[in-house]
């Protein structure tokens, strides 16, 4: 740092700080999209604004998760992994270009599927049941139409980040020896880890503990991929020929099958990439923060196996109020398989606790108190899941705001973004060659009006829900305003924790290093790390 301790010199960072700096940036701006119109829909559910017509309402409401998803979660996750994985592995990341074209595909094909539903009130809501309805009449075909590219403009950029993930793991980089890359992959995948199973001399794992689980998440990556680019082409089909004047036969797809595949690859989101990503994520920065081997890292592999077969058979709990659904299903993949991901997830909660209490005693650091934040909303949210995995439960709060309050909002607010948060402020000195973090009492706020505004919101929520207010629903008497109060004012403690979070950031880089972020860098691509290892 040329004698200046804590200054950031965005010239002086390597392609790889770079590019993962450009992914959060990203990912932070599309959280303050999702966050705002987040707030504005829990107004909306308090009093309906004249100035917003209903449509417009539902259409945010379509936009809302996909940006959080795809435009935030995706870019940071994406971001973080395309630079642990070379960075665990000590080896040259395989494609920067590629990983940077991931980067603009994902906020290109955000914000086109996001203006898209902003012009056009499009809103088939997330699940893109589309083409079941009956007619094009309720919705734009156009909006329709440059929806669905955004989203396959992502799935696009999704390719591309696999492809980099397992090229990464297992090709050889010039001058090197010559490496196993079949044997890395199959380290990787856990299959290495069966054969020991049943031989005498156990063989050591090729590949760390947090590259597995991040190979064994892709591999969900990959699947949801495939599906929604293979839903949305269909989808296009049949906007484009309704465009063209010549309307297709809506029950030439099977409305149940179409169902069972659609959410059979989003489950592999929501019940696999999470999991197993998080999961990965907290073993990750329990070892870095403590300095500590694992605590029962091998079965904490075999857990990983484990719920990547699981989320493969997991999907029938978001069909178990749909009367069509065969019974045979939810109660094996609805009810059985559901309640065994309280086990491996549980087992994670666990193995990471103990390590973290193995090293005690442990400063307070902003990357355990967030670590800690996220382990709790995890704790909270998928028991929350299982509850709403029971048959006579789920008649009660399926379709009620229980479901997308202490289930959703809490795994993803409290759980999967406050260790996202833990990871972006363990990683912030490394990717910006140790740049001094600009007020330690942001950070704090950041920590207590984030975690204390997501459990809010998700537990007022709840309670409308307990009481029968429905999701994807407007209410224009006020019956559940109470409750939609407080869960707003909670929601306004999460906006204040990110803008806390964002004003932090910026001042420890500075306006000109964000910018300088987005310039090309004049050094090697080659570069690995910002620092040696």
């Amino acid at each position: 740092m040329d004698g200046e301790e804590g200054l950031f010199k965005p010239n002086s960072l390597t392609p790889m700080q770079k590019m993962i700096l450009r992914f959060v940036v990203v990912g932070l701006v599309y959280y303050l999209f999702a966050l705002v119109e987040g707030m504005l829909m829990r107004v909306y559910q308090v009093t309906p604004i004249a100035a917003i017509p209903p449509d417009q309402y539902f259409g945010m409401l379509t936009a809302h998760p996909l940006v959080g998803i795809f435009g935030s979660t995706y870019s940071i996750v994406f971001g973080a992994f395309l630079f642990l994985v070379p960075f665990l592995m000590s080896k040259p990341l395989w494609s920067i270009k590629l990983a940077n074209w991931t980067c603009g595909l994902i906020a290109v094909g955000t914000f086109t599927f996001w203006f898209a539903g902003f012009l056009t009130h499009y809103a088939p809501l997330y699940t893109l049941y589309w083409p079941l309805p009956a007619d094009f009449t309720q919705f734009s075909v156009w909006g329709g139409t440059f929806f669905i590219l955004g989203i396959a403009l992502i799935m696009v950029g999704t390719v591309f980040f696999v492809l980099n993930i397992f090229r990464t793991i297992a090709y050889t980089p010039e001058g090197w020896e010559k490496q196993d890359g079949k044997g890395l992959i199959a380290s990787a995948l856990g299959l290495s880890g069966l054969k020991n199973l049943f031989r005498k001399n156990k063989k050591e794992h090729m590949v760390s503990l947090p590259v597995a689980a991040i190979a064994r998440g892709t591999v969900d990556t990959a699947l949801n991929a495939g599906i929604i680019l293979f839903t949305g082409v269909l989808i296009l089909v049949y906007m484009i020929a309704e465009l063209l004047g010549s309307s297709l036969k809506h029950s030439s797809i099977d409305a149940l099958l179409y169902k069972n595949w659609f959410w059979w690859g989003l489950d592999l989101i929501a019940d696999g990439l999470v999991l197993i990503f998080v999961a990965g994520t907290w073993y990750l920065l329990a070892t870095l923060i403590t300095g500590k081997k694992l605590f029962m890292e091998n079965w904490a592999r075999a857990a990983l196996f484990v719920e990547m077969v699981v989320s493969w058979t997991v999907w029938s709990h978001h069909l178990m109020s749909d009367q069509a659904q065969p019974g045979i299903l939810k109660i094996l993949s609805g009810e059985m398989v559901t309640a065994f991901e309280l086990i491996t997830q549980g087992l994670a909660f666990f193995i990471t606790l103990i390590t973290l209490w193995s090293a005690r005693p442990l400063k307070m650091t902003n990357p355990l108190k967030f670590l800690l934040g996220g382990l709790l909303g995890f704790a909270l949210a998928v028991p929350a899941g299982i509850m709403q995995a029971d048959l006579g439960l789920n008649r009660i709060l399926h379709n009620t705001q229980w479901i997308v309050g202490p289930h959703v909002h809490v795994a993803i607010l409290v759980g999967l973004t406050m260790t996202l948060y833990s990871a972006i402020y363990f990683l912030f000195p490394i990717v910006t060659n140790n740049a001094k973090l600009y007020s330690q009492k942001l950070a704090n706020f950041h920590f207590w009006a984030h975690l204390l505004g997501g459990i809010g919101m998700g537990a007022f929520m709840g309670m409308a829900g307990l009481k029968g207010m429905l999701r994807r629903t407007i209410y224009f008497d006020g019956e559940y305003s109470f409750y939609m109060i407080l869960a707003g004012l909670c929601g306004l403690l999460l906006l204040l924790a990110f803008i806390a979070f964002f004003y932090n950031i910026v001042m420890s880089v500075g306006l000109k290093g964000v910018i300088g972020i987005f310039m090309p860098s004049k050094l090697n691509t080659k570069d690995l790390l910002p620092a040696e290892k």
